[in-house]
């Protein structure tokens, strides 16, 4: 797999988290950041147009539900703009309420995915993938999907070294 062009892509957010408190580096990011460094991969964050979004727990974790149960598609900014050169894709996001942000599908529904390998991840503090891969899979409909990872984001936040030691063990497991 080494051969072929990778990208991670990923949702993250800053701000009042749980269990780990006010944070400047988001949980996920630390983790993507983790991951195009391990497989020498590009990365593309993932941002919403005019991110008004609380940074209180309570209020985001509102939102979230808000957006999902009126299937919201945010606007968001920016692009990959080499996206069929890439051939494995990485993508990476917080659970939230047993699903990806909203944006994210934003993002998976700009593109064409059926030539490519998606490899998820997720950030969470005790929901772990739920159906975050059937569901990435159902959007984006790709050529293949890999075993997802996911790892606390407590563990992402103030244990870097454990994160990125599991991060290695998952992506060796995977062959890269």
């Amino acid at each position: 797999m080494t051969r072929s062009q990778k990208l991670v892509v990923y949702f993250s957010k800053v701000g009042e988290q749980y269990n780990v408190g006010i944070i400047t580096e988001g949980n996920t990011a630390i983790v993507a950041k983790i991951i195009a460094s391990a497989i020498d991969a590009d990365i593309f964050e993932v941002k919403v147009k005019n991110d008004d979004y609380s940074a209180s727990y309570k209020a985001l974790a509102d939102e979230a539900l808000r957006e999902k149960k009126a299937d919201a598609r945010p606007k968001i900014t920016g692009d990959v703009m080499n996206f069929d050169d890439y051939d494995i894709i990485f993508i990476g996001c917080p659970n939230w309420w047993a699903d990806m942000p909203m944006a994210l599908y934003t993002f998976i529904e700009k593109h064409d995915w059926s030539n490519k390998i998606i490899v998820p991840f997720v950030t969470h503090e005790g929901s772990g993938l739920s159906s975050i891969p059937s569901k990435m899979k159902a959007a984006a409909n790709p050529k293949k999907m890999l075993n997802g990872f996911e790892v606390f984001g407590h563990i992402a936040q103030n244990n870097r070294d454990e994160a990125r030691e599991k991060v290695l063990i998952w992506l060796k497991d995977l062959g890269f």
